[in-house]
Order: C-alpha cells, then structure tokens, then sequence
C-alpha cells in the first residue's frame, strides 16, 4: 500500500475537523446530505455524459490505484539488458532466443524478439514507442476523467448554495432561519472544494506520477534493446542505462556493474 496517499486522505480529514473545531463550530454544523446528492453526486454523473459507461463505471477502481506501489523495477530491467548485452556480444543476436523465454517483461521480451528476428532498428523503435504511447494514452484518458470530476466538483458546489439561497430569499421573513439557512447553503461549495483538492484531483496528480514513471522505464527498455541491437558495448549500455535512475540508485548500480 502507498502509505503517502492514506497519510494525505488522513490528514485532510484531520486539519479539517481540528479547523471546524478551532473555529468554535461543530462536524455537524459541516455536515449536510442533501448538499453531498448535489455535490457529489451531481457531479459524479456528469462524467456519464462527457466519459463512454465503461471509463464512468471504473472510476473507482483506477482511483484506487493511488492507494498501490507500483515498483518499475528499473535495476533488476538494466542488470537484465546487461547481461544480455555480454552475450550478444560473445554468441551473436541468435544466441538471445534461447533466452527469451526467461523474460518476466513482456515489452522488453517482444523488443527483444524483433531484434533477434534482424528487424531493422528504426522499425524496432517504432514498433515499440507505438506500443508505449497506447499504454499512456489508456493511462491518461483515465486520469483525464478524474480530472474532470476535480472539476466539476466546485461548479456543483456552487449550483447547490444558489439552490439553498433561493430558498433562503424565499422565506426572509423567517429573520431567525437567515444564518443557519445561509450557513447549510455554503455548505455545498465547501464540499465542492473539498471534492477538487483533496478527495479527487489529487488523484489525478498521483495517477499521472505513476503513468510518467512507467513510460520512463519503457523508454528506458526501448534503448537497451536498441543498444544490444546496434552492438554497443555492454558497459556503454549500462552507461545509457543507469541515465534513468536518481542519483543515489545510480551510483549503487554503478559500483556493481561497472566496476573494473
């Protein structure tokens, strides 16, 4: 579990009920149903309009996977492209077929393939940044309906204190209903707030961190395939290679692999 992303939904939750407090008001006095059926759930089935039923319907479940940790395990890919870069150089491009079928990275392995098959280079890149792109842009027709949501949320939370307003003007002469009417009519652009910086767009933000670090290993892999193809040798490989890693991942591998 991403324990980053329960620390932030926890810790929203807690500055807010400490900020009600501290206010001298209530977590009742915050809390109003009709205004979450508008809030929430009027924006919510926006998205059936502007998104096809299936991306709608599996909004939650992509959601939830800002709750997960997702290892790209770039070391293990590069010591992997390594060690088939040595034996390519020792046994030639034939020699990898054999070893193909030890790959646990199925876009690395079908690179690997096309290599192996003496497909041309620029093919090989095409072919593969083709399927990287299709990945992301599955990524980032989601993230872009989480977005949406996020932006929405703050439009109903408006439409819903104009509802309560109207209704509030429609009984002024009520002069004691006036604060508390106002009060439950703010209320729906507190949750619209809420609903677009803390309880969805973030979301968005941390899905698209995870799209950007995945695409970077698969770009990542698309250079080691295409440096065994071309001949490079294994440590300009890992050279390459350990370009993608933060500075004190890379300094680790380093002193592994290229050490003399």
């Amino acid at each position: 579990m991403d324990i980053a992303s329960l620390i932030g939904i926890i810790g929203g939750a807690t500055v807010i009920v400490l900020g009600v407090a501290t206010s001298g008001g209530s977590l009742g006095g915050i809390i109003d149903i009709p205004s979450v059926f508008v809030t929430i759930g009027g924006s919510y089935a926006t998205l059936f309009i502007v998104a096809p039923l299936k991306q709608a319907l599996g909004l939650f479940k992509c959601m939830g996977r800002a709750f997960k940790t997702f290892d790209n395990k770039e070391e293990d890919k590069i010591r992997t492209l390594y060690q088939l870069s040595e034996s390519a150089r020792r046994e030639g491009l034939l020699a990898l077929d054999e070893k193909l079928n030890d790959l646990d990275d199925n876009f690395m392995k079908d690179g690997l393939k096309m290599v192996v098959d003496g497909t041309d280079g620029n093919v090989v890149r095409t072919i593969m940044e083709s399927e990287m792109s299709a990945s992301e842009g599955r990524h980032l027709s989601m993230v872009n309906v989480v977005n949406q949501w996020a932006g929405f949320g703050p439009g109903f939370g408006m439409m819903g204190t104009v509802i309560g307003l109207i209704g509030m003007l429609n009984n002024l002469e009520d002069k004691s209903s006036l604060g508390p009417n106002m009060a439950v009519a703010l209320i729906t652009t507190l949750y619209g707030s809420m609903l677009a910086n803390w309880l969805v767009g973030p979301f968005a933000q941390k899905l698209m961190s995870q799209n950007a670090a995945e695409m970077a290993a698969k770009e990542m892999v698309i250079e080691g395939v295409l440096s065994i193809q071309s001949g490079d040798n294994p440590r300009i490989l890992a050279q390459k290679l350990l370009s993608y890693l933060d500075p004190k991942r890379k300094a680790a591998l380093s002193s592994e692999l290229l050490k003399d």
